[in-house]
């Protein structure tokens, strides 16, 4: 049975609360392609206000900052949300769930959920979402999604999948269960590709501790875990004695309008 705490899945709750630091170190940023999309599809720009829900430590921040608009960041979890008031003391970041966003109705231009939708995929948090937006408003998912088209970023899965337990996640597909939405129209999809340089401790092994159910384990698990990437590292031709590796990704993009 799935554990929800104060409207957090127990994962979310757990590993993100623990390991909020190395997940602002090891999660990678998003292609500024992601900008043209923002202003020209969502329609952000100068005088539009935009949530930012399921915050987390305000890795999307940086594409809402360069559309000009007025960012709202909505996060439950206390640990993920001060590592984003010292990163953008400016941005007004408040506590709030997908089920309870703490502002008005039909307030805001877009939602955007970076790395979360999957969290809070209901018809409860879309009747929120739908809420708060004004009419015409839009809904925005985006997701870095591992290109496991690539040996050792499938193997990377391998050595986590077995630990996952009923964490949601973008790749079973789920959240996609609840579109088409009521009061919503159909939901559009691009992609982009995109890659996260730097050293391998970094762009592997501090990404995958800092995955919801790997950064909820014991201490002696995550040890475990780490040791099975760095083995795979040191074994892996495209990998060893590398000074900087180049972990590929594809960001992918959903929008779905708030009907008039």
């Amino acid at each position: 049975m799935t554990a929800i705490r104060n409207g957090i899945h127990h994962a979310a709750a757990e590993g993100f609360s623990a390991r909020a630091d190395m997940y602002a170190k090891g999660r990678p940023e998003y292609p500024p392609e992601l900008e043209g999309w923002l202003r020209d599809t969502l329609g952000l720009g100068i005088g539009a206000t935009v949530v930012d829900l399921g915050a987390g430590t305000g890795k999307f921040i940086p594409r809402l900052l360069a559309t000009g608009a007025a960012i709202v960041a909505v996060e439950p979890i206390v640990a993920m949300r001060a590592q984003l008031a010292a990163a953008f003391p400016d941005v007004r970041a408040l506590s709030g769930t997908a089920e309870c966003i703490p502002l008005a109705d039909e307030s805001v231009d877009v939602v955007i959920c970076a790395q979360a939708f999957h969290w809070f995929a209901t018809q409860a948090a879309l009747s929120e979402i739908r809420r708060v937006l004004k009419p015409g408003g839009y809904l925005g998912l985006v997701w870095n999604v591992r290109d496991e088209s690539v040996n050792w970023v499938a193997a990377l899965t391998r050595i986590v999948t077995p630990y996952e337990g009923d964490a949601p996640r973008y790749n079973n597909g789920e959240w996609r269960e609840v579109f088409p939405a009521r009061g919503f129209g159909p939901l559009q999809e691009v992609s982009f590709a995109h890659a996260h340089v730097g050293p391998a401790e970094h762009v592997i092994l501090d990404r995958m501790l800092s995955v919801s159910f790997i950064a909820a384990l014991p201490e002696g698990d995550q040890q475990r875990v780490a040791s099975e990437i760095r083995e795979l590292i040191g074994r892996s031709a495209d990998l060893a004695g590398k000074s900087t590796i180049a972990m590929p990704y594809r960001t992918m993009a959903f929008s779905c309008r708030k009907l008039l």
